[in-house]
């Protein structure tokens, strides 16, 4: 007879870490259980030198304030994400708080956000951008300057023997951040143990089926012998990144119709040279290349990784038909079913200029990708950096009524329609507001119980329910809080 838990958690990355995370909190007595096909947890996309780990704070990353037609700069979904991140930090704190993680420079680290633009039109956005943010309570602090010898102080990396006469601006928010989500996912996952959740790895998990009484059967198969085995799940959540399309397909849930997967691959050049890295602290953001995914945003970043600090540049994209770094070749034709199949196709149709840029990035060699980072760093020397083979990501695909499919960057929830079960697909800033998304379904998938949990959430998370960027005072006093909590000093 099959064991039966109250929570089966499959994947063991940055989303089921915390959702697990939460539920442990709000309901010790139940039985949690979290599925890992690898031999530890976090080594996929959540590992550190598979991410960017910036702390998506929408401070830097200029998709998340598009310019409209009119010419005017909508902060709203910039101001959304920042909402997210912050209610990720004060669960971090109030974990700190309660010794449930570790120090915090183990896992999250002060470190400055930049955006530098060059070009009279860039650097004119720019300045929209800034003036659109600058009175937003949680963008307090953010600067802007066209002076070079301001950002060189910011970071001198970007201004040594730069070109004369080239309009160039940069914004700043000294009060970024550095996240490892790599550590931040074990030491999430070890608190989840030491309160009774159990954490399997090199289980793989083969397939997801409803059964009468409204339980999943979830079935497995050890990696280690390839024994089988099957266990029943009151509720199911699927954050096994690239892979969490497939899964939600052998479910069989009618709301996972229609959507498919383009995966994407990347590279960083990394160095660790000191000279460098001592001339550099910051995480510094760019406009993307014409037909560029938001993802590919070109990038220099200061990284703090067991201790070590690096410096990344990139990503550059590379093609793998797999949903994961360590999936399988088949995975992009796996996909495929009579319901998505037009979707996918029309999403290939419409997006000419993003197959001009996979190509163009695939034909590029390390000097050529050092080449793009002297658009950065004037003085880079192929010899200081070496290539790094970052994550995979699985970009959304999905039906839509009018153009008949869309390729959507950015994160997506899929669950069923009793709440049973939950999924997450797509890429950035997933990561950074994990928190926030793990609130939702837990909105979505326990409406009956969401009522009684409140007051612990709000005990976690004291945003929860509010908006911040609408109360001046809410927003300082938490930025400040969760600053001191986590050591961040700006």
């Amino acid at each position: 007879m099959s064991e039966t838990v109250d929570v089966g958690l499959i994947g063991g990355g940055i989303m089921s870490a915390p959702l697990g995370t939460l539920l442990s909190e709000l309901q010790p007595d139940w039985k949690i259980v979290v599925y890992e096909r690898l031999s530890d947890v976090g080594l996929e996309s959540s590992n550190a030198w598979n991410n960017a780990g910036t702390g998506h704070a929408a401070l830097c990353e200029l998709n998340y304030t598009p310019e409209s037609s009119d010419g005017t700069v909508d902060p709203a979904k910039a101001i959304s994400i920042n909402e997210q991140f912050q209610q990720s930090r004060q669960f971090w704190s109030a974990l700190v708080d309660e010794g449930a993680l570790d120090a915090p420079s183990t896992f999250i680290n002060s470190t400055p956000h930049m955006t530098f633009v060059r070009g009279e039109q860039d650097v004119a956005f720019l300045k929209k951008r800034y003036e659109a943010l600058k009175d937003q309570p949680l963008f307090a602090g953010i600067e802007y300057s066209e002076d070079s010898r301001v950002i060189n102080q910011w970071a001198p990396l970007l201004m040594q023997k730069r070109r004369a006469g080239e309009p160039f601006a940069a914004t700043r928010v000294p009060a970024g951040t550095d996240v490892d989500f790599g550590a931040l996912t074990r030491q999430l996952f070890d608190n989840l143990k030491q309160h009774g959740g159990r954490v399997v790895t090199d289980r793989q998990v083969t397939g997801l089926k409803k059964l009468k009484d409204g339980t999943w059967e979830v079935s497995w198969r050890n990696q280690v012998g390839r024994t089988p085995g099957k266990t029943r799940a009151r509720f199911v959540f699927v954050g096994a990144g690239g892979w969490a399309i497939k899964l939600l397909q052998k479910s069989g849930i009618p709301e996972i119709k229609g959507y498919g997967v383009f995966p994407i691959g990347g590279q960083w050049l990394k160095t660790s040279n000191p000279a460098l890295v001592a001339q550099h602290r910051a995480k510094v953001y760019s406009q993307a290349s014409v037909g560029a995914p938001p993802m590919s945003v070109p990038h220099l970043d200061t990284r703090v990784v067991d201790g070590e600090t690096s410096l990344l540049f990139g990503p550059f994209a590379t093609f793998s038909p797999k949903f994961l770094k360590r999936g399988s070749i088949f995975d992009i034709i796996a996909q495929v079913r009579p319901g998505n199949l037009w979707p996918m196709l029309k999403v290939a149709i419409d997006n000419p200029s993003l197959i001009r840029y996979l190509i163009g990035e695939l034909l590029k060699n390390k000097k050529r990708k050092v080449d793009s980072l002297r658009t950065f760093m004037p003085t880079a020397k192929d010899e200081d950096w070496m290539l790094l083979n970052a994550g995979q990501r699985a970009q959304v695909m999905k039906k839509d009524p009018e153009k008949g499919g869309v390729l959507q960057f950015g994160t997506e929830v899929v669950s069923s329609a009793d709440g049973t079960i939950a999924g997450l697909l797509g890429a950035s800033p997933g990561a950074s507001t994990a928190v926030a998304i793990m609130l939702n379904i837990l909105k979505t998938s326990f409406p009956d119980r969401i009522g009684d949990w409140e007051g612990t959430l709000r005990e976690l998370i004291p945003s929860y329910g509010t908006h911040l960027n609408g109360n001046p005072d809410a927003a300082q006093q938490s930025l400040a809080e969760t600053a001191s909590v986590l050591a961040l000093k700006a």
